[in-house]
């Protein structure tokens, strides 16, 4: 890649989390919002991260400003919007898993534009990346997204895409047209493989990987959960193994497995090594509670790897 003053750059809706801890069901704040845990777990990665959006003129917006001062994510160009809050979710864990509830209609990060978007922050990174909930909020953060996608194509700068399905925050039909057209213009694609096989059928990891590679996209982490991962592009495929760790909240995994696939490619790493090290990362994150506080840091990953051969 030619030379760029950040390594990852990403837009959407960050949030303020509640989550509820199952020993004694209190409620913790903390941090989340998809894009801005992969900021922040490609900073604690070692990478350059920025990250764009806008947030309501309250509490929880300065909060999210202080983290992203405290985690070295470069946050200059986030706007303040004045008649929107910043959204807020919780967490709640049963035997299905996680379950999330948000407050998030008519938040500031739903009122961007494509006229408010930083254009030279986004040519000036080797990765932008976006998610469809970043497009799902609303109508004119779509617009703004494929603004962003736009931009990067014609900076240089590589295009990285979760889909990231949240079902109850737009239409089937808008989510797979919306998604669809985006797969279609993003160089690496992160999807996990329960949301393919729901919006598009594809009831098999190769079914999904093709799927991908025939529209174009360069390289795909097909994400498994406690199953690891397929890595693929033109060239073949590789099932990369979990690793098995005593897990308590997936909250945010998949987002640290982003952050951290993304951090290791922008260091020179092959996609096979950088894969391999988010897999890693990811599966300690679901060591702690909450989407950002266990996120791994990059001399955490490299002792846990070691450690397991």
């Amino acid at each position: 890649m030619t030379d760029k003053l950040l390594d990852v750059v990403a837009i959407g809706e960050p949030m303020v989390e509640f989550n509820q801890a199952e020993e004694n069901g209190a409620f913790a704040q903390g941090f989340g919002g998809d894009t801005s845990n992969v900021a922040i777990a490609a900073s604690r990665q070692g990478a350059r991260a920025a990250y764009w959006t806008r947030l309501g003129d309250d509490a929880f917006g300065r909060a999210l400003r202080r983290l992203w001062q405290a985690e070295a994510v470069q946050a200059d160009e986030v706007a303040t919007d004045r008649d929107a809050p910043t959204g807020i979710y919780f967490v709640t864990h049963g035997p299905d898993g996680h379950e999330f509830t948000y407050r998030r209609a008519g938040s500031a990060a739903a009122r961007m534009t494509p006229a408010d978007l930083p254009t030279r922050l986004v040519a000036s990174a080797r990765f932008l990346h976006v998610s469809g909930i970043s497009q799902a909020i609303s109508a004119s953060a779509t617009d703004t997204v494929f603004h962003a996608v736009e931009t990067a194509r014609a900076a240089g700068t590589r295009v990285s895409y979760d889909p990231n399905v949240r079902l109850k925050l737009w239409s089937r039909p808008r989510a797979r047209a919306i998604i669809e057209a985006t797969i279609a213009q993003a160089d690496v694609f992160l999807p996990g493989f329960d949301e393919m096989t729901d919006l598009f059928g594809l009831d098999r990891p190769e079914a999904v990987l093709d799927y991908a590679l025939e529209r174009g996209v360069g390289l795909v982490l097909l994400k498994l959960g406690a199953e690891g991962a397929w890595l693929a592009d033109k060239d073949g495929r590789i099932r990369i193994p979990a690793f098995k760790v005593a897990a308590v909240d997936a909250t945010g995994a998949g987002d640290c497995c982003d952050g951290s696939f993304l951090a290791r490619l922008a260091a020179g790493d092959t996609p096979e090594a950088a894969a391999r090290y988010a897999c890693a990362a990811a599966a300690l994150t679901t060591q702690g509670y909450s989407a950002v506080a266990p996120i791994p840091r990059r001399e955490a990953v490299e002792a846990f790897m070691t450690a397991r051969g």
